[in-house]
């Protein structure tokens, strides 16, 4: 098993904790808090052991997971790579998209691993439709949260949008061309609102929606693709495939035709893929084992953490610049 060791016991940081606890795949070593109250507390309910620094956790694992407030992953990182540990680093990468680069590099010079917690790749209802998601013209996602002060610290952008920008960098096959976005601040210093739109080259747009301040939850996404309709909720773990095809000469009774201007016919009809029930934190940890112990490419590199967050990014620079 991979001794595992986290960066960082704040809520996110203590599910970490009890996942990599409960894995087969690693023996957790233990973790380092800044918090050195909070540090103890963790170690006194759970049982995990505290290490009084970073540098002692490091030596004693072989990966270091990091999730630790998003300004401190590049120096956590660089300590973890310097001394030739794999990292798992939560979203986003990091604070700036030189910083990613940096780390991207440095891990591919000394040989290891690095994955990028975009937790949503592995949400079943994602796994259960992603195959059929083919050549998308048209993407519209709303990602609409309760206000939670936890987080407020970074623009909605890096809180929330990232997880749907990363969904679609995933399934679109072309480069962005163009990003435009509005956002504004309510009850943050930066915006806790944000729609964005990014053109690709292939002509594929995307319309971006995040909230911070709705008074309810939701995580929805729908692709449009040639003869296809593909819904998500990446919230209530559903999908839904809707999809035409030729009509057939002699329709049954209850078969739903549509005539378009010219006369063609085409059939709708809909597929309700399998979806399988499971912890889309533990299985992206337990996924880098994999890759680790394989030497194969993670699910979520970090090129993929790094594109995001330059999406991210250009989205963010179009509100300064209003």
């Amino acid at each position: 098993m991979l001794k595992a060791g986290v960066l960082g016991a704040g809520h996110l940081g203590k599910i970490h904790l009890r996942l990599l606890n409960q894995s087969d795949k690693y023996e957790l070593v233990g973790f380092y808090d800044a918090d050195e109250t909070n540090a103890k507390n963790v170690e006194a309910e759970f049982g995990y052991k505290y290490f009084n620094s970073i540098d002692a956790l490091i030596e004693a694992v072989d990966m270091v997971d990091i999730v630790t407030p998003t300004l401190s992953h590049y120096d956590c990182a660089l300590k973890a790579i310097a001394n030739g540990k794999h990292v798992f680093i939560e979203k986003p990468i990091t604070n700036t998209v030189e910083e990613a680069e940096d780390i991207r590099e440095l891990l591919a010079k000394h040989n290891l691993r690095g994955q990028v917690g975009h937790v949503e790749r592995f949400n079943p209802a994602f796994i259960g439709v992603k195959d059929q998601i083919i050549n998308p013209m048209f993407i519209e996602t709303h990602r609409l949260a309760e206000f939670n002060p936890r987080g407020t610290d970074v623009p909605v952008v890096l809180d929330l949008m990232i997880h749907d920008i990363d969904i679609i960098l995933s399934v679109v096959n072309s480069k962005v061309k163009h990003v435009s976005a509005s956002g504004v601040s309510v009850i943050s210093e930066t915006p806790d609102i944000a729609n964005a739109r990014i053109e690709f080259e292939n002509g594929c747009v995307a319309n971006l929606t995040a909230s911070r301040i709705s008074l309810k939850n939701m995580r929805k996404s729908r692709f449009f693709q040639k003869d296809a309709y593909i819904s998500v909720d990446f919230l209530e773990k559903k999908c839904e495939v809707v999809k035409m095809k030729d009509a057939p000469e002699n329709p049954g009774d209850f078969d739903m035709i549509l005539q378009n201007a010219e006369g063609i016919k085409k059939q709708i009809y809909f597929d309700n893929p399998q979806i399988s029930n499971n912890n889309a934190i533990l299985d992206e940890l337990e996924t880098f084992a994999h890759a680790i112990n394989t030497n194969t490419t993670p699910v979520v590199t970090l090129n993929d953490g790094t594109e995001a967050l330059r999406v991210a990014t250009q989205i963010i620079n179009c509100f300064n610049q209003k």
